[in-house]
């Protein structure tokens, strides 16, 4: 499918013309879920075949950096014992890069510029962040929202502005990762747009608007893997006031 305008291509279109209820789950963002789903397979599927080995191959050395990667980060934000979360930070952080790069892929659809899943992933990782510090600390995590110290003239003001701002966690997750990618691809499209109507009109200038564009689409690449580190930090740092909320 051939974009006109910047935006066509976050939209949601069935891919097939079912005369069922079936009609409305065949879209584009569900055949890309699970293209995704299968590179990931694929992905540990070669690491498994292929067995742990003194030498790694690229299979093991891309695995091992991710997993080394991920590990180093969490054990610098969180308390010894969050580290039992580990396969779940690992899961997001590999589930969000494989879906940024594939997004990168001339006429794909991006799965994580869909505002409904990268909510998913944030509402419910804060959902559960927030059950987790109840189960782990009873009432000593309503300390994350009025530390000690304070003034008492400050109370109402401060725990107003605490529990705002707790809540906007679920949205800082959400929103940062849905309008990096969206407005990248965004600019993306409209810059091989416009290089695309200097080729016709000057073959130079052209040339130049489209290294430009290669140059960008190399950023955007670096800001695939930054934006899947940033959400992963996130959540590492928001798991660790599950467990110490009056650090």
């Amino acid at each position: 499918m051939i974009y006109i305008q910047p935006l066509e291509q976050f939209e949601i279109y069935n891919i097939f013309n079912f005369e069922h209820i079936l009609n409305s789950f065949f879209t584009n963002m569900f055949l890309f879920m699970l293209i995704i789903l299968l590179t990931i397979y694929i992905f540990f599927l070669k690491i498994s075949q292929n067995k742990l080995k003194l030498i790694p191959n690229p299979w093991q050395q891309i695995y091992e950096f991710i997993y080394l990667f991920v590990l180093d980060t969490l054990k610098a934000q969180v308390d010894p014992k969050a580290l039992r979360f580990f396969p779940y930070i690992f899961t997001i952080f590999i589930f969000i890069l494989i879906s940024n790069l594939i997004g990168l892929i001339p006429f794909s659809f991006t799965v994580t510029s869909n505002i409904f899943i990268t909510f998913s992933m944030g509402f419910g990782t804060w959902v559960g962040l927030t059950i987790l510090g109840f189960m782990i600390q009873k009432l000593k995590f309503l300390k994350l929202f009025l530390p000690s110290g304070v003034p008492t003239l400050l109370i109402p003001i401060l725990l107003v502005i605490e529990i705002v701002s707790y809540i906007s966690r679920a949205f800082s997750l959400s929103i940062r990762l849905f309008a990096n990618l969206m407005s990248g691809h965004t600019l993306l499209h409209i810059l091989a747009f416009f290089s695309s109507k200097l080729l016709k009109y000057k073959l130079i200038i052209g040339l130049l608007a489209l290294a430009l564009v290669l140059a960008i689409t190399v950023l955007e690449v670096g800001i695939a893997f930054l934006q899947a580190y940033v959400f992963m930090v996130l959540i590492c740092i928001y798991l660790n006031d599950s467990y110490h909320a009056d650090h």
